[in-house]
């Protein structure tokens, strides 16, 4: 029973009485309380009693809507689409929009006019952003930029490679055959 937490199997007044007989509580580290509960025992002893309702209370309806709007569906879409922002919110400017809200002011835009589809609403609007400037990408895509040589290094390295390939002597075709033939011997081996 010592072992026991609950307080179904024995009050904590018989399992504090039961440590102490036991030693695991010495006299001198028993409670101020013990004393006092002995002197003085309670009229009914203290039972755990399993009650037929449940003490917590039932789950209500709850009065307040949950409030959607419909911009957050749209943000919705965008994070499932595009997923989070690659840059941080700028909180120091009062002005800055993150690319989740243009995205949002520019697909209400386009919606309200009425002229595209609404399956191709996101489409639409990341091409118009794209239009714009704003470069937003596809979740699970690499973005993949176009290598552009160093203007300084190319001004430099330009002569050089002219000049190699100038230099380089071309080779003739028609010559390779004939080496290869020279190769083979009389008997059809091929000679090291």
């Amino acid at each position: 029973m010592a072992g026991s937490r609950l307080e179904k199997f024995g009050t904590v007044y018989t399992r504090v009485r039961d440590l102490m007989r036991s030693g695991v509580i010495k006299e001198s580290e028993k409670p101020l309380w013990f004393d006092v509960y002995t002197a003085f025992p309670p009229k009914r002893e203290p039972l755990y009693v399993k009650s037929s309702k449940r003490i917590w209370p039932q789950k209500r309806e709850d009065p307040v809507p949950e409030i959607f709007y419909k911009e957050d569906l749209i943000r919705v879409k965008f994070f499932e689409t595009y997923g989070n922002d690659a840059k941080p919110l700028n909180l120091a400017k009062s002005n800055y929009v993150s690319t989740c809200q243009r995205f949002v002011n520019k697909y209400s835009e386009l919606e309200s006019r009425g002229d595209v589809k609404p399956e191709y609403l996101i489409n639409e609007t990341w091409k118009a952003l794209l239009d714009e400037g704003l470069l937003i990408r596809r979740r699970g895509y690499l973005p993949v930029a176009p290598k552009q040589p160093d203007p300084v290094l190319s001004e430099q390295t330009d002569p050089l490679l002219s000049e190699a390939i100038l230099a380089e002597p071309q080779k003739d075709t028609t010559q390779a055959p004939e080496e290869q033939r020279q190769a083979v011997t009389t008997d059809g081996s091929t000679a090291l």
